[in-house]
């Protein structure tokens, strides 16, 4: 379960919670049955406590926003996506270290 500082983010409050937001957002494209989405879900978790307020941690289910999924061109999961001032930044795919996630938003700053 995501932890409370984690955003679910679909089709109708992505532009809101993603494109407009005021601080850096990294966007975890992920799904329910996939092993490594659920191995990164926790050390997301743990920067949307570590980083609140300066960062966002929000989550998209592409099997619930299959749209935004097709918009974004994710064909492998997890997908991190990083996004400032409304601009996608940079973008990995799969399973990340903590400490590369960190480094990766502290270099949007």
């Amino acid at each position: 379960m995501a932890s409370a500082s984690v955003i679910q983010v679909t089709k109708d409050n992505f532009e809101a919670e993603v494109l407009q937001s005021a601080v850096p957002v990294v966007v975890d494209f992920w799904a329910e049955w996939c092993g490594p989405c659920k191995m990164l879900g926790p050390v997301l978790d743990e920067i949307a406590e570590e980083k609140k307020g300066a960062v966002k941690v929000a989550k998209v289910n592409v099997d619930d926003a299959a749209d935004l999924a097709v918009e974004y061109g994710i064909r492998n999961i997890p997908a991190l996506f990083y996004f400032k001032g409304g601009e996608l930044k940079h973008k990995s795919i799969g399973v990340q270290p903590k400490s590369e996630i960190v480094k990766r938003l502290d270099s949007l700053d």
